[in-house]
């Protein structure tokens, strides 16, 4: 039998509940009734490193932002393609998400916080793209459910023409912003041509094997940049 328990519960931004659920060798972060990520599921959070970090696989130096810890399966993926010189910036908002890591599910995504190659911020990710110009060559984005905010209605800021714009600002010439959604998003992709930027959406499986697509990832760039270099 398959039984739920409840491992932990917190308050977040908004008056909303994170609840952090374990079913036999599976965990689950709920946002009061919605489940927002699962271990079982976690095939387009490998998936978003995979295609935003392409580029820069054999790249000597590589510097990357991972907005959103999440479960961990996005950083531990980069870690995975990145070269021994990499620097990895990851930020997380709400402590208990970076507590959980550590604590519960280091065995299932090969413990990525431990990595020298990592440093890990408590903070909104837009403050550290606000502070950086043409300092990274990726910046990756998995927060809330993409640029419709689930958990935090401050995410969506993120998801403005000016903060797509702070995000082009604080890449390379020939970086790419990744951004992981639950959903496609017209009036996001509206946004992304009225700034002139090229970009792809790729449908992603939510869990290796599944046969539909069912989450997304985009990946954009400045019109006529040349990744790879």
């Amino acid at each position: 039998m398959k039984i739920f328990e409840e491992v932990e519960q917190v308050e977040i931004p908004d008056n909303n509940v994170m609840r952090l659920v374990k079913r036999n060798d599976e965990y689950m972060i709920y946002v009061g009734r919605e489940e927002l990520m699962t271990s079982r599921a976690h095939e387009s959070e490998l998936e978003l490193a995979r295609l935003g970090c392409a580029h820069i696989t054999r790249r000597r130096h590589p510097r990357v932002v991972v907005g959103g810890l999440g479960m961990g399966y996005t950083l531990s993926e980069v870690l995975r393609m990145l070269r021994p010189e990499a620097e990895i910036v990851v930020a997380e908002m709400i402590p208990a998400v970076v507590r959980w890591n550590r604590l519960y599910f280091g065995a299932l995504n090969g413990s990525p916080l431990e990595d020298a190659r990592v440093s890990c911020k408590l903070c909104n990710v837009a403050e550290i793209i606000q502070k950086s110009s043409g300092l990274y060559d990726a910046i990756l984005l998995d927060v809330d459910n993409g640029p419709t905010a689930l958990t935090h209605s401050g995410n969506n800021q993120l998801y403005t023409r000016e903060g797509v714009r702070a995000c082009m600002q604080a890449l390379k010439p020939d970086g790419t912003l990744s951004i992981w959604s639950a959903s496609v998003e017209p009036a996001f992709e509206k946004r992304l041509r009225g700034e002139n930027l090229d970009f792809k959406l790729h449908p992603v499986p939510a869990y290796k094997g599944a046969k539909g697509r069912a989450r997304y990832v985009w990946v954009i760039s400045r019109s006529g940049a040349r990744a790879g270099r």
